[in-house]
């Protein structure tokens, strides 16, 4: 066992050794690498550090860093030895099933991983979200309130509020596009009156509005117009859905796709794990035997 803290000439000896790594002369083809610290029958070897040793360190953050990366891998390795002797072979026994599953899981889950995006079929056309919505709206149903709105945020000494309060509410092709045109002097601006949004995200956007004057001002067909220190807030309501009603499929159609590659990769790993099986089966690499009472 080595820790660093009491043992002089070792310390020296790994200055040395962090030197020889950083300038990358420490191992030479064909030799066998040399041990910087051993506990019982495990050893820790300079190769290990590597890694951990870049460039930018100085000698002296270098060397502070591999002592207590030393004295940390000796305790472990020391309360391993320690475990291994004081706890009951029944538990030590679950222990090392339990290694060896995590083990065959970590291999085979990168392996299958890699196997399912080689295939990588990210496409879902509109018709197959739309027919996976149909057939499940009653599970879509929406824990929040969302609305469709319009609104601009003005500065407080905006001179024309009153034509775009007017074009705000009326909002021809024509009102877009003056909106449009002048909108660099808006402090906000929200014209896809199409899209769903949280009502809770509007709460966040626009800060005069709150819990309690919600119900008041986002509900369908209502125009508000609500001012604070910061500036003025026109919007126009065109709908809304609440709590328990069925959430429109473009507002959930991320989720719905999200399900649908799920439910892909776990057709396709069944179908992997199937042949594979056929695979060993025909090359004589897995069979079973049968045990006769």
């Amino acid at each position: 066992m080595l820790f660093l803290k009491h043992h002089n000439n070792k310390y020296f000896f790994l200055i040395g050794v962090l030197f020889l790594v950083s300038c990358g002369s420490f191992f030479k083809d064909g030799e066998d690498t040399l041990p910087i610290a051993r506990v019982g029958e495990s050893y820790l070897f300079a190769e290990d550090l590597e890694p951990f040793i870049t460039k930018g360190m100085s000698k002296q953050d270098s060397t502070a860093f591999a002592v207590n990366f030393i004295n940390k891998w000796a305790s472990k390795q020391l309360l391993l030895s320690k475990s291994k002797i004081n706890l009951s072979e029944e538990q030590l026994n679950e222990f090392n099933r339990l290694v060896n599953d995590y083990k065959t899981d970590l291999y085979t889950r990168a392996y299958t991983e890699a196997l399912v995006q080689q295939a990588n079929d990210t496409a879902i056309s509109s018709s197959q979200l739309k027919t996976f919505y149909e057939g499940q709206k009653e599970n879509f149903k929406l824990n929040e309130k969302i609305v469709q709105l319009r609104f601009v945020e003005l500065p407080n000494q905006f001179l024309d509020k009153k034509v775009v309060v007017d074009k705000i509410k009326s909002f021809t092709e024509d009102d877009k596009n003056y909106l449009d045109s002048i909108g660099v002097q808006f402090k906000k601006i929200h014209f896809n009156d199409s899209i769903w949004v949280s009502a809770s995200r509007v709460l966040n956007e626009i800060a005069p509005l709150n819990s309690t004057n919600e119900d008041r001002y986002l509900k369908k067909s209502q125009f508000f117009e609500l001012q604070d220190s910061l500036g003025v807030y026109l919007g126009k309501v065109t709908g809304v859905l609440n709590v328990n009603d069925i959430a429109p499929l473009s507002y959930i159609k991320t989720d719905i796709k999200r399900v649908l590659l799920n439910r892909r990769r776990l057709e396709y790993v069944r179908k992997l794990e199937t042949e594979i099986i056929d695979e060993g089966i025909q090359k004589n690499e897995f069979e079973i035997y049968v045990q006769e009472n």
